[in-house]
């Protein structure tokens, strides 16, 4: 990086100064209005708690965040690259609109350009990004006890079955089957590296992935039967516990995770999510290393198959285990985040 940002503290002084010496190099992501502002934004400061701040509008908009219409941060971007800016501002514009390859077309813009552009920038496409987006809508309007048609309506979906679908791809259920008096509670959590689900129960956190892992309507499946019960929409107590941890890890406050855990797994893999929790943030292991502490030095290759079985990401820190040649290797949630968790984490080192 050729910039690296301040603590917390410095930039939120930095936006309450309107300090230019920060301007398009940090951005603000304000947790209670769901925007993200340049640090010499001229309106109203939002309180130190709702802030997360970052390097790049990339990383705001990836969090879900939108631009704010006042200190128009994307006016650099619009410059370098008129395409996503073009795009951005058309999303802006019509977030229930329901996009497809033909609108780019449309537009006379290239789907593969558009496409690699947005992966290039924030790790996922244009397409995904607008179909994240319209899903979280529904979401959100479910657990505040809308019907399924009018939370359908609010997220932009023309057809009941198109609702569905998505809902079936991202959660790997319909929303009708979402009860809010079930046992287990799903909620959707905006964060600086993407959107996340929780599911939890009143007493334990049960799962914690970000909403586009591939392997999130499966890991959802054998959560339902392994608990027997199944998934709503809404919050249990861990929900705003867990909630409130990620906004303080994310926030550079604290890297210490707290909420209750409910671990479903083969005593071998437990064995393993639990020498992962003994791994301090701002550090890293082997899973050589990682099966020599268990015990096991021959088990590496199990050891790896139960870091990749991790159903609680981040509390449960699978993204702190490299290869042997200290490389990345792989992570569910894909590299690019794995990198920028290492990064944060390293602000904790020693603490």
């Amino acid at each position: 990086m050729l910039f690296a940002l301040p603590d917390p503290d410095t930039l939120y002084r930095a936006l309450l100064e309107r300090d230019p010496s920060y301007d398009g190099r940090a951005f603000v992501c304000v947790a209670s209005t769901g925007i993200f502002c340049r640090l010499t934004c001229p309106a109203r400061k939002p309180l130190r708690a709702n802030c997360t701040f970052h390097e790049t509008v990339g990383e705001c908009i990836a969090a879900g965040f939108r631009p704010c219409k006042r200190c128009h941060p994307l006016n650099p971007m619009a410059q370098s690259d008129p395409v996503i800016a073009r795009l951005l501002d058309a999303l802006e514009a019509r977030p229930a609109f329901r996009w497809s390859e033909p609108d780019l077309v449309a537009m006379g813009l290239d789907p593969s350009t558009v496409r690699r552009a947005f992966k290039r920038q924030f790790g996922m496409t244009f397409l995904e990004m607008a179909r994240q987006r319209r899903l979280r809508e529904g979401f959100t309007a479910l657990a505040s006890g809308a019907p399924v048609i009018e939370a359908q309506l609010d997220a932009g979906f023309e057809s009941a079955s198109a609702f569905r679908a998505g809902f079936a791809r991202a959660l790997g259920v319909a929303p009708g089957a979402l009860r809010a008096d079930a046992l287990l509670r799903a909620d959707w959590i905006a964060t600086p590296l993407g959107d996340m689900v929780s599911v939890c129960s009143k007493s334990h956190l049960h799962l914690l992935e970000f909403m586009d892992r591939k392997a999130l309507p499966r890991e959802l499946e054998k959560l339902r039967k392994g608990a027997g019960g199944e998934i709503g929409v809404g919050r249990f107590a861990p929900s705003d516990q867990i909630r409130e941890e990620l906004a303080r890890f994310f926030a550079g406050e604290s890297a210490q995770f707290d909420t209750p855990l409910a671990l479903h797994g083969s005593e071998f893999t437990t064995a393993v999510w639990r020498a992962l929790l003994e791994i301090p943030a701002g550090e890293t292991r082997s899973y050589g290393a990682l099966a020599q502490a268990l015990g096991r030095p021959s088990a590496t290759r199990a050891v790896a198959q139960a870091n990749g079985a991790n159903q609680i990401a981040l509390v449960i820190p699978c993204h702190r285990v490299i290869g042997a040649d200290g490389s990345l290797t792989g992570y569910g949630g894909g590299l690019w985040r794995k990198q920028r968790l290492l990064e944060i984490e390293r602000g904790y080192l020693g603490r």
